[in-house]
């Protein structure tokens, strides 16, 4: 059974830096492709970034593109977004996912292209 497991989120002042971290067991890791979500209240699941299962091609929001960095420790099992220049408008819940194919090489994008989900960690941005 595949699990993710997100740390890491908390209360930070505008302008400063987070790293959140997301464990997965249940299956081989390094074959699938991994993403990081957000949903603020009142609004939709939106996307954040994602990483390919060979970590060689990254993708991001327009939104968060030169302030976060996501990636990938296949020893760990564990996939980071790293995220500095923090904006009150970054504070939501975040959940990574992960797909269901291996080898995964389609859209990144919408939330129906992962199958398995965390729990969620909240990030809260004060101004």
């Amino acid at each position: 059974q595949v699990q993710l497991v997100e740390f890491g989120g908390g209360l930070v002042q505008a302008g400063g830096s987070l790293r959140l971290s997301c464990a997965a067991s249940g299956r081989t890791f390094s074959s699938y492709a991994m993403g990081w979500f957000r949903q603020a209240p009142g609004k939709e699941r939106e996307f954040v970034a994602a990483i390919s299962w060979s970590g060689g091609s990254t993708y991001y929001a327009d939104s968060v593109k030169g302030r976060f960095t996501i990636s990938r420790d296949n020893a760990k099992n564990t996939v980071y977004l790293q995220m500095n220049s923090l904006k009150p408008a970054d504070t939501a819940v975040y959940y990574c996912a992960t797909t269901a194919t291996k080898y995964y090489s389609g859209s990144y994008w919408g939330p129906q292209e992962y199958a398995y989900w965390g729990q969620g960690t909240q990030v809260t941005v004060s101004s």
